[in-house]
């Protein structure tokens, strides 16, 4: 075996068992000792490849950002209506996030709980996805009929404030709940409603938008 294909072997195992570390547990509760125990991978050989965990945890965020918006774009369908392409948004991250455990985990840590020291490294592995949802709102925007001196600029940039005020609302939540699963569960279940009651506040009443959950 070439060296070059036994190291790209290497890193995708020791990838492997860094998605299920973090996957499963936050980024303090992680281990690498446990991870090199677990999965029978010398701390050297972790070491030979990835400066220390940091590098290894921010790995995993990125690739899962980009496992996401991959699979968000890969499933984007034609919508007419707002509430319908909101809903396939929402459903089509439930989806993924239930077929990939481990990548929802992470996802929420790096948004909810994310190391402070890393929070800048986080801010930059996310920049494509949300620039991404960023296109997809601004498509929602185009499709309403937008209040009185209200452009879809500053809908879409309150849109994105209002999400970031959504998050930071539930990052508290989680630094005083130990049950970070419960908090994840409350944050999705009541993301569309909150998301609806945005939408119906920029968009003229009349405008025929349809604010149920």
């Amino acid at each position: 075996m070439k060296q070059s294909e036994k190291t790209k072997r290497t890193k995708e195992k020791i990838m492997a068992a860094a998605m299920e570390e973090f996957g499963t547990k936050s980024y303090d509760a992680a281990s690498l000792n446990t991870m090199c125990i677990e999965n029978q991978i010398s701390k050297g050989l972790i070491y030979h490849n990835f400066k220390n965990k940091d590098e290894l945890y921010l790995q995993c965020v990125g690739q899962c950002y980009a496992q996401m918006t991959e699979y968000l774009q890969r499933t984007e369908g034609d919508f007419t209506d707002v509430q319908s392409e909101l809903q396939e948004i929402l459903h089509s991250r439930q989806v993924f996030f239930a077929e990939n455990p481990y990548c929802c985990n992470i996802f929420f840590d790096s948004i909810l709980q994310p190391p402070k020291h890393l929070q800048g490294d986080i801010r930059q592995l996310k920049k494509g996805y949300d620039m991404y949802l960023a296109k997809r709102y601004r498509n929602l925007l185009g499709r309403l009929e937008l209040r009185e001196g209200i452009s879809e600029d500053f809908a879409l940039e309150y849109f994105i404030m209002f999400q970031e005020m959504f998050n930071r609302y539930f990052r508290e939540k989680s630094d005083k709940d130990n049950e970070i699963k419960s908090v994840i569960e409350n944050h999705e279940s009541k993301l569309e409603q909150m998301l609806n009651i945005m939408l119906y506040g920029i968009a003229k009443e009349t405008g025929g938008v349809d604010t149920k959950c």
